[in-house]
């Protein structure tokens, strides 16, 4: 049987999805309503620990960081479609998805734990939910909103309900939602609101999805908390919308740390400097929830390459430009750049290089050096990213990963090609990368962020 043009299957799989919620047993009218007083802000702040979503697995160095960029090239693959397809209503609402980094919490009255992905590519924070028409296999019991005395419908005229991309509204069911992530999962169900428990901190009031036909796997994930710049996401819900992040090695085995709202700044950790340096946020048109910042050039070593500083930039068709992102593993260049960092390295690193194809774990990787035998040190050469305003100076272990079980130190970098560009989280490593809504900009810092 022939497939569906993937604009026919999305209007067919929307039609049945809102179908299958008006028919859906799970909330009678007789549940409370959230009334819109409390689309209020809410005030508070808190810490959370991360773990990758590799985390326990016995992988090498090198295996590891092919599964991150597996998983980041699928991502970058359905963000530069959904650019692409913006003239299309329905498929213009496909989300990245899928991010590297999960976060233990806890939704309802009395708490009831559950694991999410940590996704700064998306808005919506949502959990599988009771009674479920479709699920995928979790690790903890799924969520049910007849067990919690805090959980409420958001009504249609909820500003929660009007900022979903998909909605659709009925007097028994409430504010239903349809949110497509990019990968082809998705989940479906009814929105409301519910106390959610972070660690030790309780807060009343979060809007959420409460998914009922869900599809894909989120690995030891329940659902997704989306920490994007648009009304739904968990920051833009908090009365002080700003929150950082701290990721240790991506190989190492310590946590890494997410802080909210008013703990955002407020890291207790190691630096090797206490100076915050600050670049201005970009707004995509066509995707407004992601980060965009302004790059203006790079330097290797002591040189500074012949980039043109019109080559990162955003263009109103919401084309090129380069967002920071905590779900894609490395960075990726448009080719023209990329290409003039490649050679760059290779002319400074005294070392030959090693062909991709000799090993399915350095597929995807552009640039690869053969180590030398023995433990002589390897000498190399430094890297800058110029953001506007900020000069961010990178450890070595930020973009040049060694692997002495398989002899090779690969550029943690590649290129893009659908010219825009991703700062991705190895490069973030050990940096506290500080979110501030209401500056509208990005703060780094350089932090011992296995030590927090």
């Amino acid at each position: 049987m022939a497939s569906l043009p993937p604009s026919l299957s999305s209007i067919l799989f929307l039609t049945l999805a809102l179908i299958l919620m008006s028919a859906s047993p799970a909330f009678s009218s007789s549940r409370k309503s959230l009334d819109d007083h409390h689309d209020l802000p809410i005030k508070t702040g808190f810490k959370l620990t991360l773990t990758s979503v590799d985390s326990g697995e016995n992988f090498t160095t090198i295996e590891r960081l092919h599964r991150q960029m597996k998983r980041g090239r699928h991502r970058l693959e359905k963000l530069s479609e959904r650019i692409l397809t913006s003239e299309h209503p329905i498929r213009s609402m496909v989300y990245p998805g899928q991010g590297e980094f999960l976060m233990n919490l806890s939704i309802g009255t009395p708490p009831q734990p559950y694991y999410a992905i940590m996704d700064t590519g998306s808005d919506l924070v949502w959990t599988q939910c009771q009674p479920c028409i479709q699920c995928f296999p979790q690790p903890t019991p799924l969520y049910d909103p007849m067990k919690s005395s805090s959980f409420s419908e958001v009504p249609c005229s909820s500003n929660l309900c009007k900022a979903l991309p998909i909605s659709n509204c009925s007097n028994a069911n409430g504010c239903e939602y349809l949110y497509i992530y990019g990968d082809g999962d998705s989940t479906s169900g009814v929105l409301g609101t519910e106390t959610f428990t972070f660690e030790e901190v309780s807060v009343p009031n979060i809007g959420f999805g409460c998914g009922e036909i869900n599809t894909g796997d989120k690995g030891n994930g329940a659902g997704l908390v989306g920490l994007g710049r648009g009304a739904l996401s968990l920051v833009s819900q908090l009365d002080e919308p700003k929150f950082s992040y701290c990721l240790t090695y991506f190989n190492g085995t310590k946590p890494s740390t997410l802080l909210m709202g008013s703990q955002a700044s407020s890291v207790n950790c190691p630096s090797s400097s206490r100076e915050m340096k600050n670049t201005p946020l970009i707004k995509n048109p066509v995707i407004p929830t992601f980060y965009y910042l302004s790059l203006k050039g790079i330097t290797v070593g002591s040189t500074r390459l012949p980039i043109n500083e019109t080559t990162f930039a955003l263009h109103e068709n919401g084309t090129g430009g380069v967002f920071i992102d905590s779900g894609t593993s490395i960075t990726h260049l448009v080719e023209s750049a990329f290409s003039l960092v490649k050679e760059e390295f290779i002319s400074q690193v005294n070392l030959p290089t090693v062909n991709a194809t000799d090993s399915p774990w350095l597929d995807g990787l552009d640039l690869c050096f053969q180590l030398p035998s023995g433990s002589v040190s390897v000498d190399i050469p430094s890297l800058v990213f110029h953001f506007q305003d900020a000069d961010l100076d990178l450890p070595k272990e930020n973009y040049m990963i060694t692997d002495s079980s398989v002899g090779v130190m690969c550029l943690a970098m590649g290129k893009s090609s659908d010219g825009s560009s991703v700062f991705g989280n190895i490069q973030q490593q050990n940096i506290l990368v500080v979110y501030d809504l209401s500056k509208e900009t990005v703060s780094f810092m350089p932090t011992e962020c296995d030590q927090c």
